[in-house]
C-alpha cells in the first residue's frame, strides 16, 4: 500500500546526506601518531622523574643549616641522599653553592640530559634545580 506520509520514496532516499566518518586509513594515521607520541613520552619521562628527585634532595638540603658545613661535607651529604633517591645524573661535585640574601649557604644544580629517541635522533633537556623553585 501507499504510505501517505512519504510522498515520493525516491526523493526521500536522495535527501540523505553523504555519510561522514573516520576511514581505516585515517584511524591508522591517528593510531600511529599516538603511538609515536607515547614512545617519545616514555623515553623522556625518566629524565623528568630524576629531575624531580634532584629538586627534592636540594630542597631538603637547603632547609638544613649548611653554613656550618664545608664544601666537601655538603657534596658528601648530597651524594648520600642521591644514592638513596637513585639519582645518577648528577653528583655532589656538580653542585652550585652560593649565599642567600640572609647569608645562608644555598645549593643548586644545572645539568643537561641527552636521551636517544631512535636511530641517530636524540633529545637534549636542560634542567635547573634549586630550592626556590626556579
Amino acid at each position: 500500500m501507499h504510505n501517505p506520509q512519504i510522498k515520493n520514496p525516491m526523493k526521500h532516499q536522495a535527501s540523505h546526506k553523504k555519510q561522514a566518518g573516520a576511514t581505516l586509513l585515517g584511524m591508522l594515521f591517528v593510531g600511529a601518531m599516538l603511538f609515536f607520541v607515547a614512545i617519545i613520552a616514555m623515553k623522556i619521562f625518566p629524565a623528568y622523574q630524576e629531575y624531580f628527585s634532584v629538586k627534592t634532595v636540594i630542597r631538603a638540603m637547603n632547609k638544613e643549616s649548611l653554613s656550618g658545613m664545608s664544601k666537601k661535607e655538603i657534596q658528601d651529604s648530597f651524594d648520600r641522599r642521591a644514592n638513596t633517591s637513585y639519582i645518577t645524573v648528577i653528583h655532589g661535585t656538580d653542585l652550585i653553592m652560593g649565599k642567600s640574601s640572609s647569608g645562608e649557604t644555598t645549593v643548586a644544580a644545572q645539568y643537561q640530559v641527552i636521551t636517544p629517541l631512535f636511530g641517530n635522533i636524540s633529545v637534549m633537556m636542560d634542567f635547573n634545580a634549586s630550592a626556590d623553585g626556579k
